[in-house]
């Protein structure tokens, strides 16, 4: 899920199988975050089994859990014997389970794999007398040699089971109790939605797989080694005579039977425990990996939108970073023709104002004034002493003023404008071809508006000369 090759550069190393552990993450946050991890696992317990408030309490350890048989009086051979076993703790033997334990019952498993094929297992009793010896090497922590021949197979099988009967609480513990029995009514429903006596086996594994997770790190442990070995001895029974109910029998007081209580406390809950057991050993290989939702959610935990698990995820991270960088695009876009506008108007004040200078200083009469008045009814109008504005002015509809017709003659770009509705916009810019090629000659806006204002200055002394010569006219025939 993280990498696809590992560079190694260790020689002896290299030709060794990749073990991946598709439970990394549930692993990785059952360790950081407990509280986050049970909460997890016990909501989707309860979407498969139907567990009432008090239940569900004791199955997240809020309440001590309430078994069959709390409250009986009796007290029968069994408790008496279970009871005094108890006192005499050892490092192993009848001490909480604990990992230094499962390390040296995990030398008793690893010999009974070797000798599945004896008949009987787990059902005919060993010699005491190398039990105890057996026993007592265990609690000491001495090494031992099982493969030597001083122990028999049902020596050390015998001993298994004791070990687990003196655990202060069973292997699935006592919080677990009520889970396991209402697990065992799961059933499937007919086409009308009545429940049937078929088990819904799915269910059932969904179930025990979540149940499993919240179990402590060495009740876990030991668990999946012991289903092992009882999954593999049943696959021997042609040999061994032990099939998995039979094994269920013999191992379910200890596994999941609440402590101190016999088969009539338990009364009709004891078939479901039997069948309960008998299940766990014939699919042990499925009930110790996390379901697929439970991974999943565990992975995004920690990687979130950082990993992406399919081809379609990266598309869709694609064709996402593609509609994220148009708007970027289009901004770009709008800041250069921003800039391009604001040069342009830039352009088109320094001319105006060039002309607006010349009209200023021309000499007093009619036609100045109303120069000088079209000059301040437009908005963009600059007077000798005012500033450059900022920012250009929004663009205007056609205009008739004169000053319009001043700036788009100076400009050289006649713009052509049709009246449209009041939300319209404006047609876009159509040059003739007269101003293209007068304003190839000129160069620039600047250069042109020097050409026209000589133009205009040749028009005003030609009309001064033509308006002397019809005032001498008339002079003359007065005379």
């Amino acid at each position: 899920a993280i990498c696809n090759f590992v560079i190694c550069n260790d020689s002896s190393l290299r030709s060794q199988p990749i073990i991946f552990n598709p439970d990394f993450f549930v692993e990785k946050l059952r360790h950081e975050k407990p509280e986050v991890f049970t909460e997890l696992v016990v909501s989707n317990i309860t979407r498969l089994i139907d567990l009432p408030g008090a239940e569900l309490a004791q199955l997240m350890g809020e309440e001590d859990p309430k078994l069959p048989g709390a409250n009986s009086t009796a007290s029968g051979f069994f408790r008496s014997l279970m009871s005094l076993k108890r006192k005499e703790k050892g490092v192993v033997f009848g001490s909480p389970l604990t990992e230094e334990g499962i390390a040296q019952v995990s030398q008793l498993i690893e010999y009974l794999h070797k000798n599945l094929r004896a008949e009987g297992l787990f059902r005919v009793p060993g010699n005491s007398i190398r039990q105890q010896i057996l026993k007592d090497a265990l609690n000491s922590g001495t090494d031992i040699d099982l493969d030597s021949g001083e122990f028999h197979s049902n020596d050390v099988a015998t001993l298994l089971k004791m070990f687990l009967g003196e655990l202060p609480e069973p292997l699935l513990t006592h919080k677990h109790f009520h889970a396991h029995l209402k697990i065992a009514d799961l059933t499937l429903f007919d086409e009308k939605g009545n429940k049937t006596s078929t088990p819904d086996k799915e269910r059932q594994i969904e179930a025990l797989q979540l149940l499993f997770l919240i179990l402590p790190a060495p009740n876990r442990s030991l668990l999946k080694l012991l289903l092992d070995l009882l999954y593999q001895t049943a696959k021997k029974q042609d040999k061994n005579k032990m099939s998995a109910h039979n094994l269920a029998l013999m191992f379910a007081p200890h596994i999941l039977w609440p402590r101190n209580v016999t088969a009539n406390d338990l009364q009709e809950n004891i078939t479901k425990l039997n069948n309960g057991v008998t299940f766990m050993i014939k699919h042990s290989q499925k009930l110790f990996k996390a379901p697929v939702y439970i991974r999943e959610c565990a992975r995004l935990h920690y990687l979130g939108s950082r990993a992406h698990t399919s081809k379609d995820d990266l598309d869709l991270l694609t064709s996402s970073g593609s509609k994220e960088l148009q708007p970027l695009k289009s901004q770009k876009r709008s800041r250069l023709d921003s800039c391009h506008q604001e040069e342009t108007q830039q352009r088109t004040e320094e001319a105006l104002k060039e002309l607006f200078l010349h009209v200023h200083n021309m000499p007093d009469s009619a036609k100045k004034k109303k120069l000088i008045r079209q000059f301040n009814k437009h908005p963009s109008a600059l007077t000798p002493g005012s500033d450059v504005p900022s920012s250009p002015e929004p663009r205007r509809t056609r205009s008739r003023s004169f000053s319009g017709l001043i700036k788009r003659k100076v400009l050289g770009t006649p713009v052509i404008l049709e009246r449209k509705s009041r939300d319209s916009t404006p047609e876009p810019v159509r040059v003739s071809k007269e101003n293209v090629q007068l304003l190839q000659k000129c160069g620039s806006p600047a250069h042109m508006s020097q050409a026209k204002l000589k133009s205009l200055e040749g028009q005003k002394e030609g009309s001064c000369r033509r308006m002397r010569a019809r005032l001498l006219s008339k002079d003359s025939s007065s005379l």
